[in-house]
């Protein structure tokens, strides 16, 4: 493929950012914790405050930050708050990741 190609078919510098710090967010080991917590379903800030070991407010800055990202979403169950992850392909990138690192065999 010819370099006048590649430079037509390169992303813009909006859309590389936000990659960018979609990875920068995922490379914190808490949120990529509450990423694999969240993998499994709907979760409280209080059950994945338990799952990861930090408190809830800890657990609720993380979260604020995925959100802005749109990387989770919550939706209000009574008086209740459960996060997800945002949508199937930020499901698919994290398995994607974590096959990943399976196969380079980074896993204990």
């Amino acid at each position: 493929m010819g370099m006048a190609l590649i430079r037509r078919t390169l992303r813009p510098d909006p859309v590389i950012r936000r990659i960018a710090e979609m990875f920068k967010a995922l490379s914190d080991p808490t949120r990529a914790k509450l990423m694999d917590a969240l993998s499994h379903g709907e979760l409280s800030v209080g059950q994945l405050a338990a799952l990861v070991g930090l408190t809830p407010s800890a657990i609720s800055h993380q979260l604020r930050l995925l959100r802005s990202l749109r990387l989770v979403k919550f939706r209000r169950a009574g008086s209740r708050i459960l996060y997800s992850l945002e949508d199937a392909h930020i499901t698919v990138l994290f398995d994607q990741c974590l096959e990943h690192v399976e196969h380079a065999g980074a896993t204990p």
